[in-house]
């Protein structure tokens, strides 16, 4: 009679790796039996926050470049990003107005009049608005769709300029009818919004492109006596509402007047985040005071991306080197440079969106999905960098490194996933996890090192022994019968 104790089961899983070595979400099949002393231990009983889901930016650029591509390469884009087998995307973003990353500077309401008689979104018509029909017609699942405002139009704001300045109070009501007249404006067109954030970066942005300052008590001011209330009467009341979208460092500030009180927070759903406040710090004690200021409303990540770079054209190597410096790199003050070091680009994504996940986050949004090999257009300049790049003089298409990273979190961890803990001794590597509403759970870990890993994976009673290259990303689906 044996006194040994019984062996674990071995995991049942499949395993898609990106890498620097050249995986773009390969599924790999062979692993090392080799006994690691690292185990990653999920914890299914132990639940956190329900996803409500990942993607990008509808933006009139994106849209501009897709309707300059052949049917085909532009057709392989759109199904890339919202079919099963592309990245699923489940939660989108588009812009109320026109933004830097627009053709123009424009309004859906040109002339001053507080009834808004002229309000028409036939700015949208060509480009912005066939890009959304055309993702919600190939998308099986569909997706949730936000708009953000990065101005009101001139004639309501008290400098009369499209940037800066703040919102005349005698036209809160105005600016209330605006958000109702769109959401009326885009269903006539088809397109159902889930809901807004009430100003895209309300502190500004140097003064360079659309925007409209907001202080904390003035947003909620117009949010709690306005904007609520206006859909509410309007029947929609049904539509979610996002204060702050800004970085996370001023968090606090905004959500402790944000839910100061019940009257205050009653037409908040939740608070909008942006990342640029570093390129890795992702701010996890700002994101903790935020979810226990409200622990019943939404956290979403709704934009980042690699900013102030002119993307590289077909060289997947350069999003993995530390090369790319952002805004602050130049610009930050002096106190604050060390948010700003050199990075690789796949490095920030997949840092930032596990280290949001493990810290109460339930959405994470991307910034546009194709932009050119300039960075644009964008009528200020303000060259940036998309997961999907495009040359369309020559009709070609580059699915950078940064479309494979999206795609590890949005095509495996489905909206209403629940996060689970996870037991990692392992300060080398990120990891987080997540059950789907179908039961399978999906772990994803993220390796910025340059050696390979190897680790067990445990659930339960059962363990598998995986190994990660260096410099790669894995998803990890668990299907429901085995976990």
């Amino acid at each position: 009679m044996s006194c040994n104790k019984e062996e674990k089961k071995e995991l049942v899983l499949e395993v898609f790796e990106t890498s620097a070595s050249g995986n773009k979400l390969t599924k790999l099949n062979e692993f090392k039996t080799v006994d690691s002393t690292l185990v990653i231990k999920i914890n299914p009983n132990k639940k956190f926050q329900t996803i409500t889901g990942f993607g990008g930016a509808f933006t009139e650029s994106s849209a501009y470049l897709l309707n300059k591509l052949s049917k085909k390469n532009r057709d392989t884009i759109m199904r890339a990003y919202f079919t099963e087998n592309g990245a699923n995307y489940s939660l989108c973003r588009t812009h109320m107005n026109s933004c830097d990353f627009s053709l123009s500077q424009y309004s859906y309401a040109p002339t001053e009049d507080k009834a808004l008689k002229d309000f028409s979104v036939k700015e949208d018509m060509d480009d912005l608005i066939p890009m959304i029909k055309e993702a919600n017609r190939i998308s099986k699942d569909g997706f949730k769709l936000f708009a953000s405002p990065w101005t009101a139009p001139p004639w309501m704001k008290d400098n009369k300029e499209w940037v800066g300045g703040k919102l005349l109070p005698e036209h809160y009501p105005t600016w209330a009818l605006f958000f109702s007249k769109y959401i009326d404006a885009y269903k006539e067109q088809g397109i159902e919004l889930w809901g807004f954030t009430v100003e895209n970066e309300p502190h500004g942005n140097g003064n360079n492109w659309e925007s409209m300052h907001f202080s904390p008590e003035e947003m909620t001011d117009f949010v709690q006596n306005h904007l609520g209330p206006k859909l509410e009467a309007d029947g929609h009341g049904d539509k979610i509402i996002l204060g702050y979208d800004q970085n996370r460092a001023g968090l606090k500030e905004w959500v402790d007047v944000m839910y100061a009180t019940e009257a205050s927070s009653k037409y908040y759903d939740g608070t909008a985040i942006h990342w640029y406040e570093s390129t890795y710090d992702f701010f996890p004690e700002a994101l903790q005071y935020a979810h226990h200021k409200a622990p019943d409303k939404y956290l979403i990540e709704t934009e980042g991306c690699v900013d102030s770079e002119v993307p590289k054209w077909k060289d997947d190597a350069w999003y993995w080197k530390k090369e790319a410096t952002d805004w602050g790199w130049d610009w930050a003050s002096e106190e604050d440079k060390h948010l700003h070091p050199k990075y690789a680009p796949v490095n920030r994504y997949a840092r930032d969106i596990i280290g949001c996940l493990n810290n109460w986050v339930d959405g994470w949004v991307d910034w546009n999905m194709v932009l050119d090999r300039q960075g644009g257009p964008n009528w200020f300049k303000n060259w940036c960098v998309a997961p999907v790049i495009v040359h369309p003089d020559a009709d070609e298409v580059y699915f950078t490194p940064l479309y494979y990273t999206m795609a590890h979190f949005s095509k495996y961890i489905r909206p209403g996933a629940e996060v689970l803990g996870v037991e990692n001794t392992d300060e080398d590597l990120m990891v987080t996890a997540c059950k789907n509403p179908d039961g399978s759970i999906v772990v994803v870990i993220f390796n910025e090192g340059k050696e390979v890993k190897n680790y067990a994976l445990s659930l339960n009673d059962e363990i598998k022994n995986i190994g990660i290259k260096g410099q790669a990303i894995q998803t990890i689906v668990i299907p429901k019968e085995t976990n």
